[in-house]
């Protein structure tokens, strides 16, 4: 198996794009340290995977408080005794143009999605530099680089995903420890089913939307990402680092 004797850190496990990466990790052999906000998502993932074989610990908490983001990779060190994979996914969706956002609308998506997720790395770096083959993979997302109204929250902070993501991998290089970033088109998740409730929208009538952004005409599913998570975990992906990988059926191409 792909992930046999490898320990991941997988954050934001509870649901979508994270859960469907603690399962693909399981089927590939991995010992899993599993994080979410939402403890009953986590405990639901983290059930779920151990039904496939994995070794699975949790951490419920806000990954933009320290203390939960070292308590993160303690947990994993406690448990299993080492880190070899991280993958930062956990992700707040606040949407709104710079006119429109409070204060406090940019603090929460940046809080998470980025000093929250620079946060998990700090305290995960070490124990990877000791791996000798460290992984990173950091979920951003095609708003990273498009021009969308009303979303320059969120765009915003997944851009600077993709930078810190660059910076990393310079930093880690000497250590071969690899950083690289996943940036999913249209899938469905929770957060997606937000907003198309937020749009007044039912899902048939955002599917059909969403679908003509992408040159595949369809909206990808959480597994299609996890696949590509994988990918850069693995040691198939041992010479590439900070790389920026679409996953989005063609939507930024087009």
């Amino acid at each position: 198996m792909r992930l046999s004797n490898k320990v991941a850190i997988i954050t934001g496990a509870g649901a979508g794009i994270g859960r469907a990466t603690a399962l693909r990790f399981a089927e590939e052999g991995a010992s899993l340290l599993l994080t979410d906000i939402n403890d009953a998502e986590i405990q639901s993932a983290a059930a779920e995977a151990a039904a496939l074989g994995a070794p699975v610990a949790t951490v419920t908490g806000d990954i933009s408080d320290e203390a939960i983001a070292r308590k993160i990779s303690e947990t994993a060190l406690a448990h299993f005794g080492k880190i070899d994979i991280l993958v930062n996914n956990a992700a707040n969706f606040t949407t709104a143009s710079v006119e429109d956002a409070t204060v406090e609308q940019w603090r929460k998506v940046l809080d998470i999605n980025v000093i929250g997720t620079a946060l998990v790395a700090k305290h995960a770096i070490p124990s990877l530099k000791a791996s000798g083959k460290g992984a990173i993979v950091n979920v951003s997302s095609t708003s990273a680089i498009m021009a969308q109204h009303n979303f320059a929250t969120y765009n915003t902070s997944k851009g600077a995903i993709l930078s810190m993501t660059i910076c990393t991998a310079l930093d880690l290089a000497p250590f071969n420890v690899r950083v690289n970033s996943i940036c999913p088109g249209c899938v469905y998740t929770s957060a997606t089913e937000r907003e198309w409730t937020r749009m007044g929208l039912t899902k048939e009538e955002w599917t059909a939307l969403a679908a003509e952004e992408h040159m595949l005409k369809r909206v990808g599913e959480a597994r299609e990402i996890a696949n590509a998570i994988l990918f850069f975990a693995s040691d198939e992906a041992s010479f590439i680092t900070g790389a920026h990988l679409m996953v989005d059926g063609g939507r930024v191409a087009k």
